[in-house]
């Protein structure tokens, strides 16, 4: 069995085969936080997009990143819109010996994504020799993939729990400083040296970065620029384009076509 519906329930660890593949179609998904003992997990959609948060950052995986989780990872897989999940899960000391044992964004080429796609339709038991083989070409796309770099540090402090969970849900926006010292009792001064000490950056440098992925989840929803500029609350839709291709290099949608 390897196609999940949405509310079957999974325990990869409860199982005993080296690579568990499965696929499903969801919507308005959330996880919960939760680990795996004994199964690293690679994560990918190859339609729709996932929000993924660790203990410490947060993931953004559109169709053309995929998330790898080594074992004992605490995550949570969050989704509002529809999505063709994919998951795959290896036996710690077989995928180790490939990829190591660190949490990674990895690019997906086309050929990472047919593979993943063959593997999540396998049923679950010990591959055959033209498994092995595909499971072959698979580790060495992996570690040809290029790394990417699009990760942001969340705080941790109390303090910002509550605002934390609504924006981890995407119910509301990073708002601006003054704003954030209305919801939260904390002073400017205060709140700059909390993100600048839990997440390596000012909270104005984290909220663009908040910004930035969200509005990449946006886009590959089908979202229109207009749609996302004042989602986001950008002046103008110039203004939106401006601030994506400076954070990418790139317009919205030169970065959405030069990694279909």
């Amino acid at each position: 069995m390897a196609i999940l519906k949405q509310n079957d329930e999974f325990d990869a660890d409860s199982l005993k085969e080296k690579v568990i593949g499965i696929a499903s179609d969801m919507v308005m998904h959330d996880s919960g936080l939760h680990l795996h003992k004994t199964k690293a997990q690679l994560l990918y959609a190859p339609s729709g997009c996932m929000t993924v948060t660790t203990s410490d950052s947060q993931f953004v995986l559109p169709p053309f990143r995929m998330l790898w989780i080594p074992a004992n990872e605490a995550h949570r897989v969050n989704f509002r819109n529809l999505v063709a999940y994919r998951s795959v899960y290896f036996d710690t000391d077989y995928a180790e010996k490939y990829i190591g044992s660190s949490l990674k964004v990895l690019h997906v080429n086309p050929l990472l994504k047919e593979i993943i796609e063959r593997i999540c339709f396998w049923e679950w038991k010990t591959p055959d020799h033209g498994q092995e083989n595909i499971l072959n070409v698979f580790w060495n796309e992996i570690n040809e993939a290029p790394e990417e770099k699009l990760t942001l540090k969340m705080p941790k402090d109390r303090r910002f729990k509550k605002v934390v969970e609504e924006w981890t849900l995407r119910s509301a926006i990073p708002p601006m400083l003054k704003k954030l010292t209305d919801e939260t009792g904390a002073v400017e001064k205060t709140i700059t040296r909390i993100f600048k000490k839990e997440t390596g950056l000012s909270y104005q440098e984290w909220r663009q970065q908040w910004r930035l992925q969200r509005s990449i989840e946006l886009l590959v929803e089908g979202n229109s620029i207009g749609e996302v500029a004042h989602i986001l609350d950008f002046s103008s839709d110039s203004a939106f384009i401006e601030f994506f291709k400076k954070h990418t290099g790139s317009t919205p949608l030169q970065y959405l076509m030069k990694n279909e």
